[in-house]
């Protein structure tokens, strides 16, 4: 990610405020167990090296890369597994610009945050986005 392609903010007493991606361009922070590959326990690293990933995931990751969206990939794996992480990433071709270690295990999610969050959940198979209404939980006024 190119330092250029961040916009500069400011917040309501116009103050410098964390900076922004255009918004064409989405941040996609992406888990790797379960959603690029099998499920792999931190308790099995072993195979943590000869899980395959799969196709769909690899396509359509390296597609949204190569349309310069931004790819993080965010694993419940531990910081000792960094090196095979890196490593599988690289062997199957996966473009990305960063990796993020020590997700919080266990799912149900609730993300806090002064940006924009999308979620979406992965369901088996990487497809095309679909925008559907849904109800979402929002601070009250």
């Amino acid at each position: 990610m190119e330092k250029d392609s961040l916009h500069t903010t400011k917040d309501a007493q116009g103050e410098n405020a964390s900076p922004v991606l255009p918004e064409h361009v989405k941040n996609y922070l992406i888990d790797i167990d379960g959603t690029v590959t099998e499920d792999v326990p931190n308790e099995e690293p072993e195979r943590m090296a000869t899980c395959l990933p799969f196709p769909d995931a690899l396509k359509t990751l390296n597609g949204w890369y190569n349309e310069g969206h931004i790819i993080c990939f965010f694993t419940s794996r531990t910081e000792e597994h960094r090196g095979v992480t890196t490593s599988w990433l690289h062997k199957h071709g996966f473009k990305f610009h960063s990796l993020l270690m020590g997700k919080p295990r266990g799912g149900n999610y609730h993300w806090i945050d002064n940006h924009l969050v999308k979620a979406t959940r992965y369901n088996g198979k990487f497809t095309e986005l679909v925008q559907k209404d849904v109800t979402i939980e929002v601070f009250e006024d």
